[in-house]
């Protein structure tokens, strides 16, 4: 898949799943939950063990149901690691210029974390796809909303304090989408196999992102 085509996605979606999990099964079944209760768009980080061969199984067993994507991507060595295994696009919690230059030369969308307007534009500038503003939970949507009045033109997606109760101000705020941690793939869900549960949420989460942009 292109960077133009994941984008589009991305932002007719507007929901990015991020994903931990302690073995391969256990990420591609919390996946699988995930695409059923209606979010397709999975970013699994880097800090997740095996994570070369967790990106190879899902792509594998969910194909192109899912659009997958490489998280904690630090240096441009993990990134080319991350596309090779499959991943269609890079996300970073911090701006690094290689990381940025390397998934362009690839073709595959990138989305570098900031969070200063300095840092935002250097992100932008430098060609992200979107800016991840991390960790929004600091200055919430009031602050993104404050980011977007000199920088209109950049695309901004909250991760960091984004949950059922915070999710339409961000999107009234001008976020174009959000990251979704542990508010949806609940850490205590995983462990004890609730994929129902993981299901459940997926589907609150894209029936609010639908009331938000109404």
């Amino acid at each position: 898949m292109s960077r133009h085509e994941s984008l589009q996605r991305v932002l007719d979606r507007g929901l990015v799943a991020i994903i931990r999990a302690s073995s391969s099964e256990q990420l591609v079944n919390v996946a699988r939950a995930l695409c059923d209760g209606g979010i397709d768009i999975i970013e699994v980080t880097f800090t997740t063990p095996g994570v070369v061969e967790v990106i190879s199984a899902v792509k594998k067993e969910l194909g192109n149901k899912v659009l997958l994507g490489a998280g904690t991507v630090l240096d441009p060595e993990t990134a080319r690691t991350a596309i090779l295994a499959g991943a269609e696009f890079l996300v970073s919690p911090t701006v690094n210029l290689d990381v940025i230059k390397l998934a362009l030369r690839y073709d595959k969308g990138i989305m570098p974390g900031a969070y200063t307007p300095t840092e935002v534009l250097t992100a932008w500038e430098a060609g992200a796809d979107i800016v991840k503003l991390f960790p929004a939970d600091i200055g919430g949507p009031a602050y993104l909303k404050a980011l977007k009045g000199p920088l209109p033109q950049i695309r901004l997606m909250p991760t960091g304090g984004v949950n059922l109760q915070t999710l339409k101000d961000f999107v009234k705020a001008g976020a174009c989408a959000v990251g979704l941690g542990g508010q949806l793939v609940e850490k205590d869900a995983v462990e004890r196999g609730d994929f129902d549960r993981i299901r459940s949420l997926a589907g609150q989460y894209v029936e609010l992102m639908k009331q938000a942009r109404a």
